[in-house]
């Protein structure tokens, strides 16, 4: 669990880390069906063209977006964020480059949707500064569930074949971490069911994970 209060970008993992385990949880909700009829709201992971998205629909949801080479940016809010109602106003984006996808953010922080801003260039990750007193941006509750690896192993051990073990799950989630997933392994290692027990859509999956770019090679949509 992140310790600081309000969170600091040393409380992130490398941008790739983070990429590469919410993309590989995200690929494991991924459906033909929404592929092709995008729903117009979603719960749970996914993949699209703006990047990788959390949302429970209720007090949180996150994007990481890659914006180039080495560059990332994660916004969102928990509800536990007290930077939207600061007073004074706490700029979000002060000391933010020129490459953040301003248009997207400014809408949100327009409508008072975003708790923190973060990005990542050059190896590390920053945001704008905080004044004195601010006790929660939210980042710790919102994306424990991606920057702690134990809570991935543990999720993706659920997601497994009963003959797997943890080293499995660990050699499975470092391989993704490190974007070298082989997708010729993975129908072997994947349970058959998702945690509702409906089918798992391994065509749906694997194109998913090509799509974030964590396969070694391009992957097969034949699940037979």
């Amino acid at each position: 669990m992140t310790i600081h209060r309000p969170g600091l970008p040393e409380d992130l993992p490398p941008a790739e880390v983070l990429w590469g385990r919410w993309a590989l949880l995200a690929a494991l909700e991924a459906t033909t069906e929404a592929e092709q009829d995008p729903p117009r709201h979603r719960t749970g992971r996914w993949l699209d063209d703006a990047g990788l998205h959390w949302d429970d629909c209720g007090c949180t949801w996150w994007v990481l977006s890659r914006c180039g080479p080495g560059r990332f940016v994660l916004y969102g809010e928990d509800e536990a964020s007290e930077v939207k109602w600061h007073e004074p106003k706490i700029d979000m984006l002060a000391g933010a480059p020129a490459w953040l996808p301003y248009p997207e953010i400014e809408h949100r922080l327009e409508g008072l949707e975003v708790g923190c801003v973060y990005w990542y260039e050059n190896g590390a990750w920053a945001r704008a500064p905080y004044p004195d007193g601010l006790a929660d941006d939210g980042l710790d509750c919102g994306v424990s569930c991606f920057t702690e690896r134990a809570e991935v192993l543990g999720e993706l051990a659920d997601r497994l074949v009963d003959t797997a073990d943890a080293a499995d799950a660990d050699l499975l989630l470092a391989d993704a971490e490190a974007h070298r997933l082989d997708p010729g392994r993975l129908p072997g290692l994947l349970a058959p069911t998702d945690l509702d027990d409906e089918p798992l859509d391994l065509p749906a999956v694997l194109r998913a994970l090509a799509r974030a770019g964590l396969t070694a090679r391009p992957a097969t949509t034949d699940a037979s």
